[in-house]
């Protein structure tokens, strides 16, 4: 028996999940160890191999989902890094865009750019627009800028040249060179990168990778080692925020590919079971011990972003929070995300009224109720002192909490704003759901979508407690819950396919394309995708060559992945963008001129077998429940007296609420009205009454 190792990185809790061929899940969810995030994998996974008796050499591979970048960029602990630019854009940075996350604020500052302007150097080389070269970079330069490099105490490099999306010749060369006089830095390159247009967005992609290379790459090394001290030889692989992964070597050089890559494998589980299943159009709800993320599930696909923001303000994850954070126009799973998880602290405002996050309490100290050293009344105390989960022990008995310490938190944050403690706990889960609602709104109502359309596929261990209160408020009639719902990011990223993105610039109107000249530029890229591939292990015929294009209309800075296919013509293309475009804005604009903007070309490996194995179940439920507990729904339905279950105990025909059912790694709050079942598929369904 072969198994593959999931394993997903959170603020507060690393996920474990071992997945076996026939489909049996072993699951391990255990406080996550800042700052080096490495020794909670290999303590969870030493410790879950020991109570499994699963050899580590029977692993046959080991994806990982991991917060390292993210976590550098917003705390600011990456690597000193020099950039080195075309003469009259050192300053690119600082001029950015005219965006401002606050825009009537005068008081509003960018982000302070991640490489010092003295470290910005300038090289006299200019490629033209057409990618015709007018002026080489001269050695005798380079010599002098690698010297005043050397001279700091720098960690990093990277060069973007203007125009070097359109022939990245000078730009490679100038890269290469100071390589070579340097050997001991890494150096990021704009146009192996992101070979496209738009000078500050190439830059500051470039830059973003170049200040958290060196810590990516210490981080990987480091998890690789580890693994090999326990036994474990299968290749370390990284899941990408694009949905797909790569190996870990890979991800180390370019670390802006796996920004997102926790949260994109929650979407990623949730869209190959909502394929098998038949679960209809979904928007997934993954809530932590940090954050709340969303994305939509449409026709079994999910929206890929080609830029985000990461740092500043953008980490609170609102979409219409943009400029205060760091551009990256690297694929993304389209994904919402807020600083409303159970571990996200409660405060009061200057007006007396509560507010939930973004702060959190984190893995330490944590919520109160974990009586490790925390003072400050987070949800999960609220969720704990009304009765949602488990009052002895979280985690399958693994976590015990103490809820006199939270009722003790909540009750001092009651006295300052004049409640009572119950009102404050049941106000702080109606403020913690109405953060989560703006997760929910950016991904539906903001992108046109009506919420009351799609199922709400609660993941991560709060997921299924805040589920059919958000459900309510949204018109929601269906919460679906799925199997180790709360480590199921960690069980999404093994159903995933190894990918790699090849991409070009091709700045040209669609009507002044030559199909030859098209076609001449996506040969090359299809022969680097394939080699890519086969480099990995995947021979000719498991490999999934997928041509498509970045396209917009003339004079919009915005552009729409279009698949190319094999017979497409120029007119087929203009006409895919243009349904592409009705569909997202309601609307196309028949008299304007669509062009390309970028080629890309997506290799994925297809394995021997299938990735979704046709039977998940649970090789063990762990942790027994009370019976029935008082559980409190608001002022309007009071507290009930809750039968609580295990997941094992439903059955395929609906059982009314008020009803809680309760599992190693989440729990499922059924609110009077609902009912809950069991489908087929061993998913939790609950539904409206009626």
């Amino acid at each position: 028996m072969a198994y593959r190792l999931g394993v997903d990185i959170g603020g507060t809790f690393t996920d474990i999940v071992l997945l076996d061929d026939d489909g049996g899940i072993r699951t391990k969810k255990l406080l996550s160890s800042p700052p080096d995030y490495s020794e909670a994998i290999e303590s969870g996974v030493r410790e879950l191999l020991a109570e499994t008796g699963i050899a580590a050499s029977a692993i046959s591979e080991f994806l990982h989902g991991t917060t390292v970048v993210t976590n550098t960029i917003i705390e600011r602990k990456g690597s000193r890094i020099a950039l080195v630019t075309t003469t009259g854009f050192r300053d690119v940075l600082e001029l950015g865009r005219f965006r401002t996350a606050r825009l009537y604020d005068a008081r509003a500052r960018k982000p302070e750019p991640l490489a010092e302007r003295r470290l910005r150097f300038e090289v006299r080389e200019r490629v033209a627009a057409d990618g015709s070269v007018l002026h080489h970079p001269e050695t005798t330069e380079l010599d002098a800028i690698a010297k005043a490099i050397l001279a700091e105490d720098v960690e990093a490099v990277a060069v973007c040249f203007i125009n070097a999306y359109a022939n990245g010749e000078n730009e490679a060369f100038a890269a290469d060179y100071l390589q070579r006089l340097m050997p001991h830095l890494p150096v990021s390159a704009s146009s192996q990168l992101l070979p496209q247009i738009q000078e500050y967005e190439r830059t500051s992609t470039t830059v973003v990778n170049a200040y958290v290379r060196p810590v990516a790459e210490r981080y990987i090394s480091a998890l690789q080692r580890r693994l090999t001290a326990m036994g474990i030889t299968a290749p370390l692989t990284l899941m990408q925020s694009s949905g797909g992964s790569v190996p870990g070597t890979v991800a180390a050089v370019n670390p802006i590919t796996i920004i997102e890559s926790g949260p994109a494998a929650g979407v990623v589980g949730a869209q190959r079971l909502a394929i098998k299943n038949g679960l209809g159009d979904l928007m997934v709800l993954d809530v932590g011990g940090t954050t709340a993320k969303s994305a939509i599930i449409q026709n079994g696909i999910f929206a890929i972003a080609t830029e985000t923001e990461v740092g500043g303000a953008a980490a609170m994850g609102h979409r219409l929070i943009q400029g205060s954070g760091y551009a990256v126009q690297a694929p993304s799973i389209d994904i919402a995300e807020v600083g409303a998880g159970g571990g996200s602290i409660a405060a009061s405002d200057a007006a007396g009224g509560i507010l939930v996050g973004p702060r959190s309490a984190g893995a330490v100290p944590g919520p109160v109720c974990y009586d490790r050293g925390g003072i400050e009344p987070t949800v999960t105390d609220a969720n704990l002192l009304l009765g949602y989960i488990s009052p002895t022990a979280l985690v399958g008995g693994d976590l015990a909490v103490n809820p006199a310490k939270a009722e003790a938190a909540i009750g001092a944050l009651a006295a300052r704003i004049g409640l009572s403690t119950l009102d404050t706990a049941y106000g702080i889960f109606l403020i913690a759901n109405s953060n989560m609602i703006r997760a929910l709104s950016g991904v539906s109502s903001e992108r046109g979508q009506d919420p009351s359309r799609f199922r709400l596929f609660a993941i991560g261990g709060n997921g299924g407690v805040h589920g059919t209160k958000l459900a309510e408020d949204l018109r929601m009639e269906t919460v679906i819950v799925p199997p180790v719902a709360g480590v199921f990011s960690a069980l999404g990223m093994l159903f995933t396919d190894v990918e790699h993105q090849v991409i070009q610039g091709y700045y040209k109107p669609i009507a002044d394309a030559d199909p030859a000249a098209l076609e001449a530029v996506l040969a090359p890229m299809r022969d680097k995708a394939r080699a890519l591939l086969s480099d990995g292990g995947f021979p000719p015929d498991r490999q999934e060559i997928v041509p498509m294009a970045e396209i917009r209309y003339a004079g919009q800075t915005t552009t729409l992945p279009v698949r190319l296919a094999p017979a497409d013509t120029l007119e087929r293309c203009a006409a895919d963008f243009a349904a592409a475009y009705r569909q997202i804005y309601g609307y196309d604009s028949p008299g304007e001129r669509p062009q390309f903007v970028t080629l890309k070309v997506l290799g994925r490996g297809l394995p021997e077998r299938p990735r979704v194995p046709s039977d998940l179940h649970r090789d063990r439920e762990t942790g027994g429940a009370a019976k029935a507990r008082r559980v409190y729904f608001g002022p309007e339905l009071g507290w009930h007296e809750t039968s609580v279950i295990g997941r094992a105990a439903l059955g395929l025909s609906p059982q009314p609420g008020p009803l809680i059912v309760e599992e190693y790694d989440s729990t499922s709050v059924v609110r009077p009205g609902w009912t809950a079942e069991k489908d087929t598929g061993g998913n939790i369904v609950m539904r409206r009454a009626g």
